[in-house]
């Protein structure tokens, strides 16, 4: 008899952990995690995207901010996060800098994540603060070229795109101009707005706030803007092969169930294939993606790659 209803009690047991490890998700509220402060680019997209996974898996994604150290704070926080699908991370290009311009990082950028999809993408405008005797990108290089002009330029963090762009002029033009990191694009546009600083690189969504109060010069994509095409790119300006991008990814906790990476990608995939996504998105001056995690995950290494020659080559510390 005893035999017989531990037996019972055994196969109730494992059917009630069968059902548990098969449970449905989403089940409760999801987190999304931005590393930068409200107001700039990847908050602004964290919460454009965030609904689409609300409206889809039928629970609330929840976007907070966690700001500092180029998304490092957010990263770190997100690696110690159960694998379990609960807690996003919004990330930007930082990711692919901070591999080699942080020697010790508490957290592996390739290994210690999964790719879950890049969905947008957006190039950094050349802006000064009206003050600046610049009407163009040809006389903003005189300019920071004279040795008496040491001017400051912000930017979201160390480790951004917009850092690293700023690095780019500096060793093409071997001006004299110091960077000044501020916890996010919003604080660092108004850092530009108010004269703080006197020029800044920042994305599109980003800039937007204060385009009617700072001069914009160039933007650093291939091609011009169509939200903005009477703006040249760098390389019209003179400075060929000066293109830098940030994306916008979602990524999970490495050991997260591949069914629910599956998921979130088709979710995320499916949002940027609609034309009122990809109408929010031209808005905002960025361009969709809608690719595979594998493709993701190739482009973070590309991106790592990439980005470390600059950062070598530019000698610059966090």
């Amino acid at each position: 008899m005893k035999t017989l209803i531990a037996g019972i009690v055994g196969a109730t047991l494992a059917l009630g952990g069968t059902a548990y490890a098969q449970e449905k998700y989403p089940n409760k509220p999801i987190r999304m995690i931005v590393g930068y402060a409200p107001g700039g680019g990847s908050d602004i997209m964290g919460r454009l995207i965030a609904p689409q996974i609300t409206e889809a898996l039928g629970q609330q994604v929840i976007v907070e901010n966690r700001a500092g150290q180029a998304q490092n704070i957010a990263a770190e926080f997100i690696v110690r996060q159960p694998a379990d699908g609960y807690t996003l991370f919004l990330s930007s290009a930082a990711l692919g800098v901070n591999a080699t311009l942080y020697p010790k990082l508490n957290y592996d950028p390739v290994k210690d994540f999964i790719p879950v999809a890049v969905f947008a993408s957006s190039a950094n405008l050349l802006m000064t603060h009206p003050s600046v005797p610049v009407k163009n990108v040809k006389e903003f290089l005189a300019l920071v070229k004279k040795s008496s002009s040491k001017m400051n330029y912000s930017s979201s963090g160390s480790g951004s795109t917009q850092h690293l762009s700023g690095e780019m002029l500096k060793l093409l033009v071997k001006g004299e101009f110091t960077h000044i990191p501020y916890k996010g694009t919003g604080p660092s546009m108004i850092a530009l707005a108010s004269g703080e600083v006197e020029f800044s690189f920042s994305n599109i969504p980003g800039a937007q706030p204060v385009l009617n109060r700072v001069r914009v010069l160039g933007i650093t994509s291939e091609k011009r803007s169509a939200l903005m095409p009477e703006v040249p790119t760098m390389i019209e300006a003179g400075l060929p092969g000066f293109v830098t991008q940030t994306w916008y990814g979602v990524l999970v906790t490495r050991g997260t169930p591949q069914p629910i990476v599956d998921t979130l990608n088709r979710v995320i995939v499916n949002a940027v294939k609609r034309e009122d996504f990809r109408g929010k998105l031209a808005q905002l001056g960025a361009d969709p993606i809608s690719e595979s995690p594998e493709y993701f995950r190739k482009m973070l290494a590309e991106e790592i790659e990439r980005w470390g020659k600059v950062v070598r080559a530019s000698g610059i510390k966090p």
